[in-house]
């Protein structure tokens, strides 16, 4: 067998957890949690709050009401709601019950809900009232067997023929909790964002799932104080990163779930002044809207110990500047859906270095392999494809075995990323492979002219991609947002990218817009900005 110690992170050898560390399922998390924290704040969402040992009730409930409604283990369920108790509700029963958890972004169109249901075969779905009629469009093509709507209003209005939540809370059924193998049963269908075809449901277990909360904890075990932190939750908890570093981490810990249904600079910052949260997990866009805030430092921000940054790269600039009118410390980190997802961070107890993503999370190894094979090891600072291998890693993809083999060779994740690493083992992560510009045979990197664009001080977000060119294959396209109140011309932007940036990595077309497409979570939507080019030469 291949030895991989020498890329295993180098942990303090007394950095060792003290929590729960056997292998145990997701619900017996909870359980544990409850039992030590019962009276202890789980979830609060304006004024509504549920203790952990109101939480695990109504988890048991919903269990129960699942079985008696013929939910097996191994049954698919689809959530498909914001962040609200609800979601946490139903991800535990769910998986109490043994079912798999089918994670469904809100925003997906009738086509994209149509295939993740029936690629997942999910049976039931857990659902916002508003986006019933969009379910009702598509369901005499799909094996949805009931919804069950969720209403935010007050009081409770009923919308949908099936059953309303309150509804299924009342059904009456024991909960028998079944027999759960923690590192081979299927607890979520964590479905990939489809930048390379149909999206993908990675298959985690409970034990990628629960291992990664405790990696996520022996970093910052330093830094948090179990069952007293305060963990503002706005990052949605269908994506990855809300569902580990936000939902996970803090029920793990014992700690509250300050949980906001979206990112409303406002809102955000009203929740921060009033509840003064110590964990606040985010994207660059967030930081960028938090920045620009001009009186961002009156809301008591600096009650925020714990700022990690992930789902994007962020911009060194960026950084400096939150961090300068803040006083918050940025640990920027690294993941992806296969990986549950965290395997990188800059860690509160090392050197941090901005620019990186950081170490490997315990147990976490990794490398930088040639792009072209995948199979020839590249020494330090070279360039190549970023592969990992750890507990975190899924068991593959649902139905897809020949994509499986792609992505899982020799018990490696191939993620798809081009990085490298630095001689103290540092990851710094450079593009995607598919994200890569091929202009007049040489090999560009986006990220390295948005660090650029960002530096100058009139840009408040920048996007490279890459589009057709007749002559040079491809040619380079910067799509801009200027601050307000700031302007730029195309011939001041190339006179700056001249004084930084090498010829052939010169934007050729410079394009302002007044906002960019973005994700649930605040993640600029490359894809759909080449998508747009793609239509306009057809």
């Amino acid at each position: 067998m291949e030895d991989v110690k020498k890329w295993f992170t180098p942990y303090p050898e007394a950095y060792t957890h003290d929590i729960h560390s056997e292998d145990i399922s997701l619900f017996d998390m909870l359980k544990e949690t409850a039992e030590r924290y019962p009276a202890h704040t789980a979830t609060r969402m304006y004024q509504h709050k549920l203790t952990y040992q109101e939480l695990y009730h109504s988890v048991r409930v919903f269990a129960g009401a699942l079985q008696k409604k013929g939910i097996k283990k191994g049954d698919r369920v689809a959530i498909m709601l914001p962040n609200c108790p609800q979601y946490i509700i139903s991800y535990f029963g769910i998986v109490a019950a043994g079912g798999i958890v089918t994670q469904v972004n809100p925003m997906l169109v009738e086509q994209e809900l149509e295939h993740i249901l029936n690629d997942s075969g999910a049976k039931k779905i857990i659902l916002l009232d508003d986006f019933y009629t969009r379910l009702q469009e598509i369901r005499n093509r799909v094996d949805i067997e009931e919804a069950i709507t969720v209403s935010l209003q007050k009081p409770f209005v009923p919308t949908s023929p099936d059953l309303s939540f309150l509804d299924f809370l009342t059904i009456k059924h024991e909960f028998n909790q079944p027999v759960i193998h923690p590192g081979h049963d299927i607890a979520v269908l964590q479905y990939t964002g489809g930048t390379t075809g149909p999206s993908k449901g990675a298959m985690l277990t409970h034990t990628n799932i629960y291992t990664n909360a405790v990696q996520s904890y022996e970093i910052f075990k330093h830094d948090i104080e179990l069952g007293k932190e305060k963990c503002l939750t706005v990052i949605p908890l269908f994506h990855v990163f809300g569902m580990t570093s936000c939902m996970h981490l803090s029920i793990l810990c014992g700690n509250e779930i300050l949980l906001l249904p979206r990112f409303d600079l406002e809102e955000v910052l009203n929740t921060i002044k009033k509840e003064q949260p110590s964990i606040f997990p985010g994207v660059p866009t967030m930081y960028v809207a938090i920045t620009n805030h001009p009186r961002a430092e009156e809301y008591n921000i600096e009650s925020i110990r714990i700022c990690n940054s992930g789902s994007a790269p962020m911009p060194i600039e960026l950084m400096k500047e939150f961090e300068r009118k803040t006083g918050a410390k940025v640990l920027e980190g690294y993941g992806l859906s296969e990986a549950s997802p965290v395997t990188h961070c800059n860690l509160p107890f090392c050197e941090r270095k901005p620019g990186t993503v950081g170490l490997g999370v315990p147990q976490t190894a990794y490398k930088i392999v040639d792009v072209a094979t995948g199979t020839k090891e590249l020494p330090r600072e070279e360039l190549g494809e970023i592969v990992i291998k750890g507990p975190q890693v899924m068991k593959g993809y649902w139905n897809q075995p020949e994509e499986t083999a792609h992505a899982l060779r020799n018990g490696w994740l191939y993620t798809g990323d081009i990085g490298q690493i630095d001689e103290d083992g540092y990851l710094s992560i450079v593009d995607r492979k598919k994200d890569m510009i091929i202009a007049s045979g040489f090999n560009v990197y986006p990220r390295d002219i948005e660090e650029v664009l960002y530096e100058h001080s009139h840009i408040k977000e920048a996007v490279v991609i890459g589009v057709p060119h007749p002559y040079r294959g491809e040619t380079i396209k910067a799509i801009l947002v200027v601050k307000e109140g700031k302007s730029l011309s195309e011939e001041e932007l190339t006179s700056y990218c001249r004084h930084h940036l090498a010829a052939y990595k010169i934007p050729r077309i410079f394009e302002f817009r007044a906002e960019l497409p973005k994700t649930n979570v605040g993640k600029i939507l490359r894809r759909a900005l080449r998508e747009e080019v793609v239509k306009e030469t057809m």
